[in-house]
């Protein structure tokens, strides 16, 4: 079970997960000689050295960039682009560089792109991805615009070239890295004033889409290379954009420090009680759990469908090294909670210690970002290094500009830094041990990479959840019986085995035949002896079923789960419906089972 939101009490901030750890790097530009203005008196002779009108500041600022080991030849070419401009004349030499270094980068014809773990729409947990930072965190600040689009026009300029200007940006894209058949279609829509950095928004948006396309049935997928279901998708994603500043939609209000009725590490201001109205009270227990920044209204509609409980927000960055913001609706007891034991690691370099070595001061982070469905990819984590390997003569760290492009996607992708200039995604073991389950939980049995971080990244994060529920440890010491919905990979069952509560009887509700073989296997092989019945789909749960467990088993303790948020979440640009979307629209199942939960058990004791 996933979620995103801020923790600002005034304001959401889509772009930051973790306000509080991280530090923005400023934007700020070069020095350069602030007494020359004149470029034209600015000349550099065949040998590359300073003309005899050049002052000793002029050849000073040639001389920096030749320590860093740029051909002097570029270095001309680059200042008669953007004259004096420290930061404009190195992002036109680091293009160069890029260009001639790597040849092997020609424009493709392949609509392939490079793999990436995505999200699967038929999950029964909620499917969150990457899209919330591609779409809300700007990685490129309108000083970097500036200094790509100048790049972008030294490289286009070249009075050697005999391509017309679209084959040239073409060709420079390509260059880049973008696949000639995305950028040719990019050229296509966005006209031939775009610029760069529209030119990348829109690849971008493209690939989003196109990695939508493994969520539909195999006689609904669009065929390959087939450009029209990219535009088609784009063109929504625009569209819901504009309807959304239409209809001027607010994000809700969060609170902060986003710490719901207590955690472990922070202590509250005053003691918080709270009153449930006598409709609410169990039995059962339930625990109701979704993304924290959903569209406005979403959290006051199911708080009204569920008796009115006001939601509990917390960040789970406070109880392990990562942020994962959700809001929880539960009648469960708030007093003498207790944390799992041991303690998680908090931070990066607790969790992660051998990356000590390699972490460069700039990079602030001691969190990481939501855990998403997934991962950078290797031709980023490539470029990174190259952009790094550049900067390795530079005096000093690297250029802010630089900092800031790695640092973006450093946070954007939950990067860690392995290596001298060398960043690698999380792998799915590291993905485990941050959401607090045992190790190998999703390991084998058949199960691909790919659904592992499928799996993994839209779970529960055990140790909050386990904080939750650990008031049930004294009210069931005999053990309990649970009615687990949308289960996943059994976030929740693996939260009350961790706390010393024996699981009696486990009715499991999950879509997901990936997901519920993980389950089983993580049943058999901590030899649960109570039972566990799985239902792979949720309208099999009418009043005659539960009727018919709940006589069985005495009737139900604790009924939790967490409905899909794929119309809830920010990530989703193209059918961001709310409650009335297809998948979000299970959470009114949720609430028809608790609601028949309740009558029947209610019944049963008259």
């Amino acid at each position: 079970m996933d979620n995103f939101s801020g923790e600002d009490n005034d304001s959401i901030d889509w772009d930051t997960e973790d306000e509080l750890e991280i530090q923005e790097i400023p934007d700020t530009t070069f020095s350069s000689c602030t007494n020359l203005r004149n470029v034209g008196h600015h000349t550099v002779s065949g040998h590359g050295e300073a003309s005899s009108s050049s002052v000793p500041c002029q050849s000073k600022f040639i001389q920096q960039f030749i320590v860093m080991g740029f051909p002097e030849e570029s270095i001309a070419k680059a200042i008669e682009q953007n004259g004096e401009n420290e930061g404009l004349v190195l992002d036109a030499l680091l293009t160069f560089k890029a260009l001639e270094d790597s040849p092997e980068e020609q424009p493709s014809t392949s609509t392939q792109m490079e793999p990436c773990i995505s999200s699967d729409d038929s999950s029964s947990q909620y499917n969150e991805n990457f899209l919330d930072d591609v779409y809300e965190d700007d990685s490129w600040s309108s000083d970097s615009d500036n200094c790509i689009n100048s790049a972008k026009q030294s490289y286009l300029n070249d009075d050697n070239s005999s391509l017309s200007e679209n084959e040239k940006t073409l060709l420079f894209l390509a260059n880049m890295g973008y696949p000639a058949e995305e950028v040719s279609i990019a050229m296509e829509r966005c006209g031939p004033e775009a610029s760069f950095s529209e030119l990348i928004d829109f690849m971008c948006a493209a690939q989003m889409a196109r990695e939508e396309d493994v969520y539909l049935p195999e006689d609904e997928k669009p065929k390959q290379n087939s450009g029209g279901y990219k535009r088609k998708m784009y063109n929504e994603l625009r569209v819901r954009k504009k309807q959304r500043a239409i209809t001027n939609e607010e994000p809700i209000h969060l609170p902060r420090p986003m710490i719901g009725f207590g955690v472990p590490t922070e202590s509250l201001p005053a003691i918080v009680q709270r009153t449930l109205s006598e409709q609410a009270i169990g039995p059962p227990f339930f625990y109701y759990e979704n993304v924290a920044l959903a569209p406005k209204g979403v959290w006051d509609t199911m708080s009204r469908f569920l008796y009115d409980i006001k939601p509990e927000f917390v960040d789970s960055k406070y109880f392990c090294a990562t942020a994962r913001k959700r809001g929880y609706i539960h009648n469960l007891p708030i007093e003498d909670r207790f944390p799992l034991l041991p303690l998680p690691p908090r931070t990066i370099h607790e969790a992660f210690p051998l990356t000590k070595k390699w972490w460069p001061s700039w990079d602030t982070r001691t969190k990481l970002n939501c855990l998403q469905t997934c991962i950078g990819s290797a031709r980023l984590a490539d470029r990174i290094r190259k952009a790094m390997k550049a900067m390795e003569n530079f005096d000093g760290e690297p250029p802010l500009m630089v900092q800031k492009y790695v640092l973006d996607e450093c946070r954007k992708w939950n990067l860690l830094w392995v290596g001298r200039n060398k960043v690698s995604p999380l792998e799915t073991d590291e993905f485990e041990m941050l959401m607090g389950f045992p190790r190998n939980h999703t390991r084998g049995g058949g199960i691909s990479r790919t659904d592992r971080y499928k799996s993994l990244g839209n779970s529960f994060q055990v140790d909050t959840v386990a904080y939750h529920l650990s008031v049930l440890k004294d009210l069931y010491p005999n053990g309990i019986n649970v009615l687990s919905l949308f289960s996943g990979i059994g976030g929740a069952e693996v939260a009350l085995y961790r706390l010393g509560i024996p699981l009696n009887n486990v009715v499991s509700v999950e879509i997901s035949e990936v997901n519920r073989n993980i389950l089983r296997s993580w049943w058999e092989q901590t030899n649960q002896k109570g039972n566990l019945i799985d239902f792979n789909d949720i309208q099999q749960l009418n009043g005659d079923v539960l009727e018919q467990m709940i006589d069985s088993f005495g009737g139900f303790d604790l009924v939790i789960g967490g409905s899909p948020c794929n119309n809830l979440t920010g990530s989703n640009r193209v059918s961001r419906d709310g409650l009335e979307g297809k998948d979000s629209s299970l959470f009114y199942d949720y609430v028809r089972i608790v609601e028949l939960v309740k009558s029947i058990m209610s019944n049963s004791r008259v």
